[in-house]
Parts: C-alpha cells; sequence; structure tokens
C-alpha cells in the first residue's frame, strides 16, 4: 500500500476501501483467493511521521485455500521492525559507504545489533529485490554489482519509496 505518511492511510484508505488493498495472491500457498479477516492495531514507531496517531489499522485477509492470514502495512511502516524507514536507510547507507557498524551505531543512536540485523537483511533479500527493481527500472540494471546498486539507491532513493515498489511485485519481508 503506497503511502508515504500515515494520516492519509488512517483518515481515508484503511477505514473506507480495506478491500483495495487485498493481495492479489496468497504469499503462504499462492492461491487468488483472499477474503477480508477484520484489522488488527499496530503500533507505531515515534519517528516514521505518524502525525497523531499511535496505533494505526492494520487490515488482515484469509485465505480460503491453506486458511493462514495476511495482512498489508502502508508504506510508511516497515514490517517486522520498530524503527521506520529512515533510521535503516541512514545505517544502510552509512555501511554502504565502508562505515563499520559499531560506528554507524553509534552515530545513528540504535543498537549494534539492530545495525547487524538491518544489515543482514538486506543481504539476505537484496538479490531478489535487485531482480525486481532492475527489470521495472531497467536504467537501474547499469551498476555492475549488487554492492554498487545497493549503495546508489540507498543514496538516490528513499527506502519506503523503494520498498513500496517492492510490495507491488512480492510481500516485503
Amino acid at each position: 500500500m503506497n503511502f508515504l505518511s500515515l494520516d492519509p492511510y488512517v483518515c481515508t484508505a484503511c477505514s473506507r476501501e480495506p478491500m483495495r488493498y487485498r493481495p492479489v495472491r496468497c504469499p503462504k500457498c499462492g492461491i487468488g483467493r483472499l477474503w477480508g479477516h477484520g484489522y488488527y492495531w499496530r503500533k507505531i514507531d515515534r519517528h516514521c511521521g505518524a502525525g497523531t496517531h499511535e496505533l494505526a489499522p492494520v487490515p488482515r485477509f484469509r485465505c480460503t485455500g491453506c486458511g493462514r492470514t495476511c495482512s498489508r502495512l502502508p508504506a510508511c511502516i516497515a514490517p517486522r521492525r520498530w524503527h521506520g524507514w529512515q533510521p535503516q536507510q541512514d545505517a544502510l547507507r552509512t555501511l554502504a559507504e565502508a562505515g563499520s557498524v559499531r560506528a554507524t551505531a553509534l552515530v545513528l543512536q540504535v543498537c549494534r545489533n539492530t545495525v547487524l540485523r538491518w544489515r543482514g537483511w538486506l543481504a539476505e533479500h537484496a538479490e531478489v529485490f535487485a531482480f525486481h527493481l532492475k527489470s521495472r527500472f531497467p536504467d537501474w540494471a547499469r551498476e555492475p554489482d549488487l554492492t554498487t546498486f545497493w549503495r546508489e539507491i540507498l543514496v538516490g532513493r528513499s527506502l519506503q519509496e523503494v520498498m513500496a515498489i517492492l510490495d507491488t511485485h512480492l510481500t516485503v519481508p
């Protein structure tokens, strides 16, 4: 869901048109029959530009094939993370510019293990993410290797924007 700020998401889209954000297919089994299954309330990072909201409703969907549920977050909320996209981008950009994990953690005032986890997450998914981005934007395929590719992406684009683009092709973990 490409809401880059939380207020329009909470005020309009989520409350009025939750089925608009139903995934095309189940991320677990791949079957395309998902039905609305209510909401859950997600606490938001205090630094993600949340405005007046501390909790955001997140629509849930249930697969008729496997019976599992999935949900869709707006682009302004990073999945499975307390920190927003901007601190992650800052950390990954600093690391890409040959920064150390310890120095990055000190500068950004986050735990060293958090920086390691973010670096590991990108390393684990870098190839798949790059494939989808390069197939959508052929100009981005000019970089000779993954390290250079991600360095250019993190300097020239918002990580939040890039993950919103990827969310249209696959579910961002």
